[in-house]
């Protein structure tokens, strides 16, 4: 399997490659060149199957230049209890006849991004092995709240590699905020900044396009990659668990064996949900991918119209991770859905750059309304998602996945589609958003005047639940990292703490 640009500049790349170098050098993604099919006997072969080796399975069909050993030994160092609080890793938990929860937050950092996160480190190792580099590898990161936190904890103290986050000092819960800032690791380096996710992401995709930086790392070396969903790396692993759940649904009798199903998925960046586009490519049978986005709906404005127009107020939200007005991977969605138009998608990639906005063709806007059906919620709306849920199923969410819920509901509400069985994925757990999930359960008067960490003692008293290990006693922890940057001044801080620790240029 090679791997090519979503801008035409690259063609022919092994996932090694593709994977240390995170981005094409002509600014696209990297993009399987061919077409993989999983049949319904290989699903069924999968029910018996551990989560490890259904990752194997998956994996084995994308990364063909990695051995089965070098992928088990990937899979094996990442997906392991109790690493994971539950040995199943993904379990898929069935709360109605029609509707199960695909939880993706059992993780070490509780949030779905573990499930990329703890592999890509081990599959960057690999593919540095494997192209003979012989550069420190330095990753740098703009997350929303999750991300970064996920990637520190995959690559800290990792060999031959140096993290680097940047992330909204106004645009994260405090619990995400505490998770990166006492982050341990010596290679690791931390900075707020001024602004949004999106302005995170543009300085990052601005270090990355400046040629004269990237030689004067070259020199000294070091070599620039990614590991946000951007890297071909992260996407391939979450591929994985929309099989897994599917055929988790089979075991436990939700569903027969082909039976379609609806998938849906609170959507930021993009990244997860067009995992599920693959996995739907790939022979899943998905009949909807309802693709849920919070008061930032630039995606579902984008499906109903064909017209993406990040010219308008950024809101920030009670599920601040989904806060996006560039969603970077559906520049992949676009290179296939107008048959590989590298030129195409570039042009409107360009279009989007300076005026803010792009259209697509009404038969790009077909294709796309044949698969995704997009919703949004407002901020009431997402409150009483995780009122109505725990009340209608005693199942307590956060505040992304309540996002999913009302889509779903709004799905239903419009298309009437309710005997289709349903997967909605669940990004994060609620200890991560216990302010607004408790607002939300016991109402103002039972948080008044409680910080965070109080709240979370409460969520998990009166809902009868534990806190996750790697959310427990963060306000005990010694804060490393303080240092809030503007936008512009994200190149100078990656180099200066190169500079530290013994780079000079």
């Amino acid at each position: 399997m090679f791997y090519e640009s979503t801008r035409g500049g690259m063609k022919g790349v092994s996932s090694a490659k593709a994977i240390k170098s995170g981005i094409a050098p002509d600014g696209g993604l990297y993009v399987p060149e061919e077409s993989v099919s999983i049949k319904l006997e290989e699903l069924q072969g999968m029910v018996s199957m551990t989560y490890q080796e259904r990752a194997l399975f998956v994996l084995s069909k994308f990364l063909t230049d990695y051995s089965l050993a070098e992928l088990n030994d990937c899979i094996e160092g990442a997906y392991q209890f109790p690493k994971f609080d539950d040995k199943k890793i993904a379990p898929i938990k069935k709360i109605s006849p029609e509707i199960s929860v695909l939880e993706l937050w059992h993780g070490p950092t509780s949030a779905f991004k573990d499930m990329a996160l703890q592999i890509l480190p081990r599959l960057l190792v690999k593919a540095v092995e494997k192209t003979g580099e012989t550069k420190e590898m330095v990753i740098l990161v703009a997350t929303s709240g999750d991300t970064g936190k996920a990637a520190m904890e995959g690559f800290k103290d990792v060999a031959g590699t140096r993290i680097i986050v940047f992330y909204p000092e106004e645009g994260v819960s405090q619990i995400q905020k505490w998770q990166m800032v006492t982050q341990e690791g010596d290679n690791v380096a931390v900075f707020g900044m001024e602004g949004n996710f999106d302005d995170a992401q543009n300085g990052v995709k601005e270090i990355f396009a400046d040629a004269s930086f990237a030689q004067e790392l070259e020199e000294t070396g070091f070599q620039l990659s990614s590991a946000n969903s951007i890297n071909w790396g992260r996407l391939a692993p979450q591929i994985i668990y929309y099989f897994s759940g599917y055929v988790d649904m089979i075991a436990q009798g939700s569903i027969r064996l082909g039976e379609q199903i609806n998938v849906v998925v609170p959507t930021g960046n993009f990244g997860n949900i067009l995992a599920a586009y693959y996995a739907k490519t790939m022979g899943l049978p998905i009949k909807q991918l309802i693709c849920a986005s919070n008061e930032n709906h630039v995606l579902a404005d984008f499906i109903h119209s064909g017209k993406y127009d990040r010219k308008r107020d950024f809101v920030r939200t009670v599920s601040p991770s989904m806060d996006i007005l560039i969603s970077s991977n559906l520049e992949r969605l676009l290179f296939l859905l107008t048959n590989r138009n590298a030129q195409e998608v570039k042009q409107m990639m360009e279009t989007l750059t300076t005026e803010g906005e792009y259209h697509v063709t009404p038969t790009v806007l077909d294709l796309l309304n044949k698969d995704f059906f997009g919703a949004w919620c407002s901020e009431e709306e997402t409150i009483a998602s995780i009122k109505g849920v725990y009340e209608q199923y005693e199942y307590v969410i956060d505040t992304h996945t309540a996002v999913g819920f009302c889509a779903y509901e709004k799905y239903v509400a419009l298309t009437g589609d309710k005997s289709t069985k349903a997967m909605i994925a669940s990004t994060a757990s609620p200890f991560k958003f216990s302010e607004s999930v408790c607002f939300a359960l016991f109402g103002a008067d039972a948080i008044a005047q409680m910080d965070e960490f109080a709240v979370q003692a409460l969520l998990s008293k009166k809902g009868n639940l534990l806190v996750p290990v790697g959310l427990r006693d963060l306000n005990q922890k010694t804060i490393r990292f303080s240092e809030v940057c503007k936008s512009v001044d994200m190149l100078r801080k990656v180099d200066g703490y190169l500079k530290k620790k013994g780079y000079s240029c």
